[in-house]
């Protein structure tokens, strides 16, 4: 499992790609942080950090699938991922190795953005005057949804041996989880029981949840089925090959 994760973290950074990625993602977060006047913390005059946020998770609808969607995609489309089944490794094994390194491209693209909290934190009057329940809650509700996005990009790669196929399914689905329920009960006053349940099958609403310093465990739970099921479907779609 070590050899997989170890070799996707050096084939991320042995190609220009990798960088470009991560910087796109830095420049976009802090264009909204900093520069763009609807949501320049700057012009807001609150110490906070609600833009990045608010803005972060629909940064990473187009950056996960792209750093998940040549993981398995590619090992298909180059046949190399039938050498996988003949060394002494299960399936999970080389779900978990990927997973893992995408968890470790996902805290590379995060631990950046604490600058801004330092930033923020100075810039206070007074100084780190700032609500930390909120924001490790929020940094850790970012993690996780991450995470989540991440396990249903793994997942879309191992259906497809096209990238650009791979890249879509992943946002679509990602999309699909996150913005649908809240919308749908935005769309209907969520005063139906129905529109209700819709939305706490969304991502939205427990990502929110936690953003506000709070950390239960049905959210906890939530996130954590999400990406056991998501793994467990990319275990499974491996293992189809050899039926």
């Amino acid at each position: 499992m070590m050899t997989i994760f170890k070799k996707e973290i050096a084939g991320f950074f042995s190609s220009l790609i990798g960088y470009v990625v991560l910087a796109v993602f830095l420049l976009g977060i802090g264009l909204f942080t900093w520069i763009l006047p609807e949501y320049s913390l700057l012009e807001y005059g609150y110490a906070n950090l609600d833009t990045l946020f608010s803005m972060g998770p629909f940064v990473f609808l187009f950056l996960l699938p792209a750093l998940t969607m040549r993981m398995l995609a590619e090992e298909r489309k180059n046949n190399t991922i039938e050498l996988l089944y003949t060394k002494p490794i299960t399936e999970m094994q080389v779900v978990l190795g990927k997973y893992l390194a995408g968890l470790v491209l996902l805290l590379m693209a995060l631990l950046p953005t604490l600058i801004y909290l330092w930033t923020i934190g100075y810039l206070a009057e007074p100084r780190w005057n700032l609500d930390m329940g909120s924001i490790l809650g929020s940094y850790f509700g970012l993690f996780l949804l991450g995470a989540a996005f991440t396990a249903i990009g793994i997942f879309c790669s191992s259906l497809v041996e096209n990238q650009v196929v791979s890249f879509l399914l992943s946002l679509l689905l990602c999309a699909l989880l996150y913005v649908v329920p809240s919308s749908l009960a935005l769309l209907f006053d969520g005063k139906n029981a129905w529109m209700e349940l819709v939305q706490q099958l969304g991502m939205d609403e427990h990502y929110n949840s936690m953003s506000r310093g709070v950390l239960d465990t049905r959210d906890l739970l939530y996130f954590l089925g999400l990406i056991l099921l998501f793994l467990n479907g990319t275990k499974v779609v491996l293992e189809s090959r050899k039926w």
